[in-house]
């Protein structure tokens, strides 16, 4: 087992940034695909950013040229540096991870507990 921890959730004005990270608890013996997703009030979870065991990145239209993903490999961190914020990016900021564990595991899917990025002036 795995856990994800998320920080850096928060209150920002619109054109506002803040960056999000999030820690596996334990060492991984192979990522497949690890991500951000977000779920507005009312809304189903999107994706937001991903990024795969070899470095390829995937972003949602609405976030492209304003949000950056970046992983650590030796911390098995991720970051989501999210710029020029608007106040539809508001929602819980949830971690994602697709991973086997151990060299004897398969491919799961984790979930961190989330963070709230709330945008308003």
């Amino acid at each position: 087992q795995v856990q994800l921890v998320e920080s850096g959730g928060g209150l920002v004005q619109p054109g506002g940034s803040l960056r999000l990270s999030c820690a596996a608890s334990r060492s991984i013996y192979s990522i497949s695909l690890m991500g951000w997703y977000r779920q507005a009030p009312g809304k189903e979870r999107e994706l937001v950013a991903t990024i795969t065991g070899p470095g390829n990145t995937r972003y949602a239209d609405s976030v492209k040229g304003r949000f950056t993903i970046s992983r650590d490999n030796a911390e098995n961190t991720i970051s989501l540096q999210m710029n020029s914020l608007k106040p539809e990016d508001t929602a819980v900021y949830f971690c994602g991870l697709q991973a086997r564990i151990t060299i004897s595991d398969y491919v799961r899917a984790y979930w961190g507990q989330g963070t709230q990025v709330t945008v308003s002036s």
